[in-house]
This record gives C-alpha cells, sequence and structure tokens, in this order.
C-alpha cells in the first residue's frame, strides 16, 4: 500500500510544542535554559511529526555556523594529519564541521594568512602547527572567535602541545646516559615567521642536556631536516662525512631520523653498533625500522584541542595551557657508543 509521506520541518514541530524554532533547537540538542516540562513536550512534538533536526536548522536557530575554521602548513604529512584527523573525528560526534584552510610553509615563505574568509563563516579557529607572525595572530584575535593552537603558539594563548623542550633534554639524556659524548643535531627551524616552534624549542632542550652534562654544544654538528626526510638524509650525509666522529644523532622529529638512519646505510655505518640515532613523534613506521623515540599522543591532541574549543563556544572557560605528556620508547636505534679504536 502506498503512504503519502509529509516532511515537517522545525516550524512544525514549534508550533505542535506551542514554543518557538530557537527553544526547539535547543531542547533538541540537550542545551541549557529549557525546562524540562519544556523539553518533554518539543520531544513529543517531534516524535510524533517524525522530525529530525539537521545541522542547517540548528545553526538558523542558535545563529552558529557549526563549523570550524582549521588552518594549518600541510595535511599530508604524518604529524599534522594525525592532529587534523582527531579534531575532525571530535567535531564529527557534534555534528561540526571543519573549513580547512592550507597555508603550505616553504622555506619560510608562503601566503599571509586572511581573518576575513573567517568572518561569520566560523564558530571558532584551530590553528595547527602554523607558524605566524604576530600580527597575523592579532587578526585571528579580533575576530572575536575563540581560539587554540595545537603543536606550537605565541605566549599567551591556549596551546595545545608537548613540552618540547622537556622532549629534546629527554632524547639527549638518553644518548647521553648511553655514553655518548659526540651528539649531533638536526633541528626542523625552517622558519622565520615566528620564534616559537618546535624545533627551535627541541633544539634548544639539546643544548641544555649537553650544557647539563658538562658538554658545550657544538653548533657544527647542527643540520637542517626540514621535518623532512629526504631533506634530513641529505643533510645527514653531509654532517657525518664532515664530522665522522660523532656516535650519536638526536633529530627532532620520526622522519628526519629515519631520514639519518637511511645517511647512516648511505655511507656503510651501521645502527647503532656505529651511530645511535633517535627521534620524537612515535611515528608508526618507526616500529617497523627499530627507531628509538620519544613518543607523543598525536590524534589526542586534535581531539582534545577541538573539545576545548568548542566548549569555549558554549561560554565554559579554558585552561592557559594543555601540556600532553610524551614517553621513551627504546628500540633498537640506540645502544652504546662504540669503543675507541686504539
Amino acid at each position: 500500500m502506498l503512504r503519502n509521506v509529509v516532511e515537517h520541518g522545525i516550524g512544525d514541530v514549534a508550533r505542535a510544542a506551542g514554543v518557538s524554532t530557537a527553544t526547539v533547537s535547543r531542547a533538541l540538542r540537550g542545551l541549557p535554559n529549557v525546562t524540562q516540562a519544556t523539553r518533554m513536550r518539543v520531544l513529543a512534538a517531534a516524535h510524533e511529526l517524525g522530525y529530525v533536526g539537521s545541522p542547517a536548522a540548528a545553526s538558523l536557530a542558535s545563529g552558529r555556523t557549526r563549523t570550524i575554521g582549521l588552518l594549518t602548513p600541510w595535511v599530508r604529512r604524518w604529524y599534522f594529519a594525525n592532529v587534523v584527523d582527531g579534531a575532525e573525528r571530535a567535531l564529527r560526534e557534534t555534528n561540526y564541521d571543519a573549513l580547512l584552510y592550507r597555508f603550505e610553509v616553504s622555506r619560510g615563505e608562503r601566503r599571509r594568512v586572511d581573518p576575513s574568509v573567517l568572518r561569520r563563516r566560523v564558530d571558532g579557529i584551530l590553528v595547527v602547527g602554523l607558524p605566524m607572525g604576530s600580527s597575523e595572530v592579532d587578526d585571528l584575535v579580533a575576530l572575536g572567535q575563540p581560539l587554540i593552537f595545537v603543536g606550537s603558539g605565541p605566549p599567551g594563548h591556549l596551546t595545545v602541545r608537548l613540552d618540547d623542550k622537556r622532549a629534546g633534554r629527554e632524547a639527549t639524556e638518553h644518548l647521553l646516559a648511553l655514553g655518548h659524548r659526540r651528539i649531533g643535531h638536526v633541528t626542523g627551524d625552517v622558519d622565520a615567521m615566528s620564534e616559537w616552534a618546535p624545533g627551535a624549542d627541541r633544539r634548544t632542550g639539546w643544548r641544555q642536556a649537553m650544557r647539563a652534562a658538562g658538554l658545550a654544544p657544538d653548533e657544527h654538528v647542527v643540520v637542517q631536516g626540514d621535518f623532512q626526510v629526504d631533506a634530513s638524509r641529505a643533510a645527514s650525509t653531509a654532517l657525518l662525512r664532515a664530522h665522522p666522529d660523532l656516535t650519536a644523532i638526536f633529530a627532532a622529529s620520526d622522519e628526519m631520523a629515519m631520514g639519518v638512519v637511511l645517511a647512516a646505510r648511505d655511507l656503510g655505518l651501521r645502527v647503532p653498533e656505529e651511530l645511535s640515532v633517535i627521534g620524537i613523534d612515535g611515528h608508526e613506521l618507526g616500529e617497523l625500522i627499530g627507531l628509538t623515540t620519544i613518543a607523543q599522543p598525536v590524534q589526542a591532541q586534535g581531539t582534545a584541542a577541538a573539545q576545548l574549543l568548542l566548549a569555549m563556544i558554549t561560554g565554559r572557560p579554558a585552561p592557559d595551557q594543555v601540556i600532553f605528556p610524551t614517553e621513551l620508547v627504546v628500540r633498537t636505534s640506540t645502544a652504546p657508543p662504540r669503543p675507541a679504536a686504539d
């Protein structure tokens, strides 16, 4: 038997329940400022009419876009992809969307962040690992939207991250505890747009650990790896050729550490017998090659940042900082240094 199907909208539910459409939206979404009696009346009317609220209708009633602006330099690199995935999962659970803006950084150059493209289009902003100048940060703040940085952020702004200086110290201290004294470093300071960047802080951690061990940090054994495998491989090859006395290298990311391992192989050096290598991240491929690392929960940072932003949108207070813990994962890429030749 054929049935006539009538689609009812939020206005029909409001009329049936004797309330405004805004009240219907708040009641169906479980928001405050709705009495229990009114909420039950709205739910009953919606059930009777077979109404299922849409995100668009809820947005019209609440005045929100139910969209988050997500600014990042890359979406395919491991760290960024995992943070974005964690954030998007949290947003989907609350029927929020992410409006992605990619600002690829190349040797300190990229297009400037234009805040006008976000105005009236988003309810909040997540900045994932994007180095920004102070004027750009000020422009985002001027939008009046909740704003959170992930991975690194300017002082005075809510940032979800790990303690990069501490991570750099812990990685270097692991090598020092094994007996290494000539420790090179592959950094990732590719941009000149901001002073706050994980690569810079991890390099500071390397320096601090060396000094604490009574060793003067040798800036001649620091090379630029651009947070990429290929760039690190090339830079590490040159470094090991110029300084064959190095017994260990700390790379500021696992992908750069993988480049170091490839460089050692290219030069006929055995890891860890002739060269120990440690990175930072906890990259899935690290386990396959036995890479020792300072692991961080990357997806969890994206999830936490999105949840915090959603809470801020509803007026809840936010912390000053969220620092995630790290874990030293020892595998087969680090060992005591080879005995000195007679």
